[in-house]
């Protein structure tokens, strides 16, 4: 377990995965047993979405790519690379048509392993910068490989009625419950405030949209997507790529309100 501490901020990383945001004593991040979901954040990349209805096929330049929902990355582990008191950095490489076991087979999927025809490196760093805990994701690899990233973590809810706030209105847990499976689509969105028994805000750079999940009242994920993959079929999923040029990068900032 990796910590970072600051003042009465403690941020608690488990391989790679941010099992713990604690500011004044509060826990804002769902906890790993808790009813919801087995994990407290993930990365979907290089696609978002399922892809059951297309065969575990994504369409892809070099042909098509073995894919489970929200892609291969979730599958591999993340190595440390370098770690000071406000700063950690965790990484994944990948050669391409490497076959890399599905946790989901054969339960869920019929696809023992997965692949992806390109190289590329995929790191992920947590900085207790100021006021807010900053998350970058830096992606390097071949030119023009087609990816999509979404971010994926899971929030502690403790009231009855916690209200997800954006430039455009307010969203209930109700309408988030509502849409199932799918999640609720925030279109156009940079920044997103849960208003819960503690407030905080999620910002981000170069995501452009959010998407919001939930199957029970004590948890929400709140996720910077840079596709929405429902808009179109899956068969279509190609659609929602876009192409990298030397090296991309995200950005979210969790930052504690009142």
């Amino acid at each position: 377990m990796v910590q970072l501490q600051k003042n009465n901020t403690v941020v608690s990383i488990d391989k790679g995965e941010l099992v713990g945001y604690e500011v004044d004593g509060h826990e804002f991040m769902h906890q790993k047993g808790s009813p919801g979901w087995g994990n407290a954040d993930t990365e979907m990349f290089p696609i978002i979405g399922p892809v059951d209805e297309a065969d575990f096929r994504v369409a892809t330049p070099r042909g098509k790519a073995v894919q489970d929902q929200h892609g291969l990355l979730r599958q591999m582990s993340y190595v440390l690379v370098s770690k000071s008191e406000y700063f950690a950095v965790f990484t994944k490489e990948y050669k391409a048509g490497t076959p890399i076991p599905n946790s989901k087979y054969p339960a869920k999927s019929t696809e023992e392993t997965l692949s992806w025809p390109y190289d590329f490196r995929f790191e992920k760093s947590f900085d207790l910068n100021g006021d807010a805990l900053e998350i970058t994701f830096k992606i390097s690899g071949e030119k023009d490989m087609p990816f999509m990233l979404g971010y994926h973590p899971a929030f502690k809810l403790t009231t009855p009625l916690p209200t997800i706030i954006t430039k455009k209105g307010e969203i209930t847990l109700d309408q988030v419950l509502a849409v199932g499976s799918r999640a609720l689509h925030v279109p156009e969105c940079t920044e997103i405030t849960l208003r819960d028994e503690k407030e905080f805000t999620i910002a981000t750079e170069g995501f452009g949209d959010f998407m919001c999940w939930t199957e029970v009242r004590n948890m929400v994920c709140i996720e910077p997507i840079s596709f929405y993959p429902y808009a179109v079929e899956q068969h279509n999923l190609h659609h929602g790529f876009q192409m990298l040029e030397g090296e991309a990068i995200f950005k979210v900032f969790l930052r504690p309100g009142t």
